[in-house]
């Protein structure tokens, strides 16, 4: 059945006139979470879950600015690039990227952000939801694993809320098992991406590839 967005097309308008308004009316869909589902949120970081983070290479950064605008994105580094404190208290060294510096303004103004670690090869993730802070102090710098250059300044969380996830979301996805995964010639290539966001007359494909190349040739400066 096709939905009628009406002349203007604004489907998201459209499916929002009679989406879900209440947590009650949320809860009616579903039945209620198994008690150990709430009772393994916690409050801070065990042996265990500090040792998943030290093997962890990649961790998905989530954040919003005042206005609730929301982000997400992902930093790696070598495993145990993020350094844990003490048992509330992790920092993530800065790396060099795109220099839009999106999470540290929305840390700026919020002070919160939401961590998803992932261990390549593994099933397993960890949820660490807290306030969050931008550190530049050089006896802390000091002492981060840096990815690439040194780094300039550092994201501190203070965890409030700790949660290992169940692996089924990376099984269903097939994340770690190659035969799987779809062919590379079945999706678009980065500059293609790249050249229809930019939209700029004149800027090839090839131009775009050189520029990518160039890029992760210099990953770490």
């Amino acid at each position: 059945m096709m939905i009628d967005t009406g002349s203007t097309g604004l489907l998201f308008d459209a499916l929002r006139a009679d989406a879900l308004t209440s947590p009650d009316q949320l809860r009616e869909l579903y039945e209620q979470p198994n008690p150990n589902a709430l009772r393994k949120q916690i409050d801070h970081l065990t042996d265990q879950t500090r040792a998943l983070i030290g093997c962890s290479s990649l961790v998905f950064i989530g954040s919003a600015d005042a206005e609730g605008r929301a982000d997400v994105t992902p930093r790696g580094g070598p495993a145990g690039f993020v350094s844990v404190l003490d048992e509330r208290t992790l920092v993530i060294p800065d790396a060099t990227g795109n220099k839009r510096l999106d999470t540290m303004h929305n840390v700026l103004q919020t002070g919160r952000v939401g961590l998803l670690f992932l261990i390549p090869g593994r099933p397993t993730t960890l949820r660490v939801n807290g306030r969050a802070c931008v550190s530049a102090r050089p006896e802390l710098l000091a002492q981060l694993t840096p990815v690439g250059k040194p780094p300039v300044s550092a994201l501190v969380v203070q965890a409030d809320e700790v949660y290992p996830h169940c692996p089924k979301s990376l099984m269903r996805a097939h994340a770690w098992q190659p035969d799987e995964w779809v062919p590379a010639d079945a999706q678009p290539a980065s500059a293609e991406v790249t050249l229809a966001q930019l939209n700029l007359p004149g800027l090839t494909i090839e131009q775009i590839e050189e520029i990518e190349r160039e890029s992760l040739r210099l990953r770490y400066e």
